[in-house]
């Protein structure tokens, strides 16, 4: 039997698609130790099982004063992961403080209210699909289904939901982009994360100005009125989470089952002949190609053994979504096939691809419900869309927290309607 240690998985800054990686570094365990951008010492929990376990266990935090790297002062000035751990808000907090926190933003999302944005979704769709025809009959018949349609969407009703004027969304996109990104250079890291402070402190001051039916201004109120229920760098952490989770998880789902259905024309007449429904489309996605690959982080505050492996005190870890929603030991020999009829199935593993546990995503309804109009209504539009280019020559994003491509160039064929 081979005891010698196992070589650290070094993961790439570039991203790129991560389920070779992912399939191969499962078959070693379901938990892995990884090198982080800047010779940073991490683990990663890959399998099912494992990350359901390790997400949900108490003796594991997310404040960043239990990351001993960064404690210690061995984190350089501009790490590009720097945001995902100091950020002020709900995924960097624990106990009574993300309970606090959690609380203030759940209302914006109970199912109620997510309801009640089913005709502003039908109605945003209805026109991105519109601007999507015209972006093709003017492209040759090929349009970015990207940038007119599955970025729009989301940025567009999270932006509605927080109260942030239309002309500050695609600013707020690429300076998201950059926060995410984990091969940009410390300087870049910087100033972006500079910005995107600058920008949302702008979008606050105008909404405490001009308080309006919306998150932002309901925060505001809570810093205002009840100063210790929030501090002005909790409304502003919050602020940048929401607007990050909030559109670029939906915006990765949407594209991704869109490219799936595409290579997959046979899963999608499944669809249209009423034998399998589009949330399964949207569940099939997340887990077969989660939107967000590896998230960081959360520490153990002791050491820590997960499927035979030691999680040493504050070591930052990565959460697999990726490599867990392909797990074999979970969902089957498979895995690794889109199906959209798996969901249905009794005894089928149900993804982990939105978390678990305490920090499972509050936006999770509201992600579902976009994705789910917005598939329905792009095929019965464009029954004959597809790929205008192989998957093979789609551009990948360059993080691997992301999981999606750049662009997606599409062919919609004869409009319907």
């Amino acid at each position: 039997m081979d005891t010698s240690p196992v070589a650290p998985h070094r993961m790439d800054p570039a991203g790129g698609c991560p389920h070779a990686d992912n399939a191969r570094l499962l078959v070693r365990g379901a938990v892995t130790p990884v090198v982080l951008p800047g010779e940073v010492a991490g683990m990663a929990v890959l399998g099912h099982e494992a990350l359901k376990e390790f997400l949900a266990h108490p003796e594991v935090a997310k404040g960043a004063e239990h990351f001993t790297a960064l404690r210690e002062g061995r984190i350089a000035a501009g790490w590009p992961l720097t945001t995902f751990a100091t950020v002020r808000g709900m995924t960097t907090a624990d106990g009574e403080d993300h309970r606090r926190l959690r609380s203030l933003v759940s209302k914006a999302f109970t199912a109620r209210r997510v309801e009640q944005l089913r005709p502003r979704i039908d109605e945003l769709t209805a026109g991105l699909l519109d601007d999507l025809h015209r972006a093709a009959e003017g492209g040759g018949g090929v349009a970015d289904l990207r940038r007119h349609f599955a970025l729009p969407l989301p940025m567009g009703v999270i932006g509605e939901l927080l109260g942030v004027d239309a002309e500050y969304q695609d600013r707020l996109h690429h300076l998201s982009n950059q926060v995410v990104a984990t091969d940009i250079g410390p300087e870049q890291a910087v100033a972006a994360n500079r910005e995107l402070v600058a920008v949302l402190s702008a979008v606050a001051s105008a909404r405490a100005e001009e308080p309006g039916d919306d998150l932002t201004s309901a925060l505001i109120a809570a810093r205002d009125e009840e100063g210790d229920r929030l501090s002005q760098e909790e409304l502003i952490g919050t602020l940048v989470l929401m607007i990050i989770a909030g559109h670029e998880t939906t915006l990765n789902l949407i594209t991704n089952a869109v490219r799936a259905l595409c290579g997959h024309r046979d899963q999608l007449d499944l669809v249209t002949k009423g034998e399998a429904s589009w949330a399964d489309v949207v569940e099939e996605t997340l887990r077969w190609d989660a939107p967000v690959s590896y998230f960081p982080f959360r520490y153990p505050v002791r050491d820590l053994t997960l499927d035979g492996t030691v999680i040493p005190k504050g070591t930052p870890v990565l959460a697999g979504y990726s490599a867990a929603g392909r797990d074999r030991a979970a969902h089957g020999p498979d895995a690794d096939r889109f199906d959209v009829t798996r969901p249905g199935r009794p005894g089928a593993a149900r993804h982990l691809s939105l978390g678990h546990g305490a920090h499972y995503c509050l936006g999770a309804p509201l992600a579902r419900l976009e994705s789910i109009i917005a598939l329905e209504r792009l095929f019965t539009r464009f029954p004959d869309l597809d790929l205008a280019v192989s998957e093979t020559e789609l551009s990948r994003h360059s993080s691997f927290v992301g999981n999606s491509v750049r662009a997606l160039p599409v062919r919609p064929g004869t409009s319907r309607g």
